[in-house]
């Protein structure tokens, strides 16, 4: 990748712990994020969590991506590691998109099926960014903490030593969509 922007590092306070922080302004203008522990060892914990602004800052509960980050924060905070905090909402179509998507989901289809409605496949995200801030920072091997198969398939470089699943109770609002992805997108849930 050519033409990355690199932020300073700062302290970032959270009711988690406190992180370090530094973001990345990819050639699409995305800006992504890396929050991480002081010492990170040779085979650190490392999240990346994919944006979901219904789910992390409003509170959804169609999904359990803010639960999902909630639990990594939390980890990462005790174990150290890191968490990518990947801008690319929606499965990478977008928010206005995403929010078509709900739309058809309120008629009865599922996240893959609303997606394939709106002209996209059921899953549009693309790596490289991740794989530049992992070797930006020398991470050469780590713990990965996903339910993703793609996620683990998409960071080739990158030696996976373990994978640590992220489990998360469903509720009556994401049943569907949790059945979904491990039926339809193979997740490992």
């Amino acid at each position: 990748m050519k033409n990355i922007e690199i932020s300073q590092i700062a302290t970032l306070p959270t009711k988690y712990g406190t992180f370090k922080i530094q973001a990345f302004k990819d050639e699409l203008g995305k800006e992504h994020l890396a929050l991480f522990s002081d010492e990170l060892v040779e085979a650190p914990i490392v999240r990346v969590h994919s944006e979901c602004l219904t789910g992390d800052a409003l509170g959804s509960v169609k999904c359990d991506c803010g639960e999902q980050l909630h639990f990594a924060l939390e980890l990462i905070a005790k174990e150290g590691g890191m968490l990518i905090y990947h801008r690319q909402e929606g499965r990478n179509i977008g928010l206005l998109n995403k929010v078509n998507a709900y739309a058809l989901q309120d008629k009865g289809y599922n996240t893959v099926e609303a997606n394939h409605q709106l002209g996209f496949s059921a899953d549009e995200r693309t790596y490289e960014i991740v794989e530049f801030i992992l070797n930006h920072f020398g991470i050469k091997k780590l713990k990965l903490l996903t339910n993703n198969p793609k996620k683990i398939e998409s960071l080739g470089s990158i030696e996976i030593v373990e994978r640590l699943p992220i489990q998360i109770a469903p509720n009556p609002y994401n049943e569907k969509y949790l059945k979904t992805k491990k039926d339809e997108m193979g997740h490992l849930l």
